[in-house]
């Protein structure tokens, strides 16, 4: 049994101060990511592009802090880096003008969604998604580190050595957009967290390996990965 290594109610140095435990993931909001489906896009399971937000819930005993060593899950020899940017949810917020996100978006954080490598994200399977402690996340900071959210460099590294780099661009649906397709249909808590989407070519990382995710304005956010069953230090508390 692996112990949960996030305290979700830990205090912020802003506005909303704690996360709710609820984290939101979006798939195929990478257009490179989309169009490498290519003519399997209109093909069963599909049938055809997305016209809404594919979106996937990482529950609690996902949810580690930044430092932590995650354990791969039995018989699993990688994860893949699901390096993110993640707006944390000030407010409540319900039916979003695009262009009032700011107002309800707390701050960012870099977030790694951890995941089994697979190839079909027809209703993402649980047991891809939602393994213990796959998503890793990084201390908040408010919104005036990165006035410019969709044009931010992204870089993983992997032992030290360059291993991915994207940027928060060529979005499907940008920050403000997304915010306001999700809040649509659903209603957003404060403390909740919304991620803008893994890029496509993401890499996977084994046990042993230490991965590095910088977000510009953002920071950095580390943490390693151990095989299953093997003897791990307790994370740190995050945010305290």
């Amino acid at each position: 049994m692996i112990s949960n290594p996030f305290v979700p109610f830990a205090p912020f140095a802003f506005a909303p101060y704690r996360l709710s435990g609820t984290v939101y993931g979006v798939l195929l909001n990478h257009a490179p990511a989309l169009a490498a489906l290519g003519a399997k896009a209109n093909e069963a399971p599909y049938k055809a592009p997305p016209k809404a937000p594919v979106l996937y819930v990482k529950p609690r005993n996902t949810l580690a802090a930044a430092g932590t060593q995650t354990q791969l899950p039995v018989g699993v020899e990688t994860l893949q880096v699901g390096a993110n940017l993640g707006m944390v949810i000030g407010r409540t917020a319900s039916r979003v003008p695009a262009q009032d996100w700011a107002s309800f978006v707390a701050g960012y954080a870099i977030v790694d969604d951890l995941s089994v490598s697979h190839d079909s994200f027809y209703r993402p399977s649980v047991r891809f998604k939602a393994l213990d402690g796959s998503c890793v996340i990084g201390k908040p900071v408010p919104l005036e580190r990165a006035p410019n959210p969709d044009a931010l460099a992204v870089r993983v590294w992997v032992d030290g050595a360059l291993a991915h780099r994207t940027d928060t661009g060529q979005r499907i649906r940008p920050l403000a957009q997304l915010l306001a397709d999700v809040t649509d249909f659903m209603t957003l808590a404060p403390g909740d967290i919304l991620l803008l989407g893994t890029s496509h070519g993401a890499t996977n990382v084994r046990a042993g390996q230490r991965v590095v995710i910088e977000i510009d304005g953002l920071g950095r956010l580390e943490h390693t990965l151990v095989a299953a069953g093997a003897p791990h230090d307790h994370p740190m508390e995050p945010h305290a």
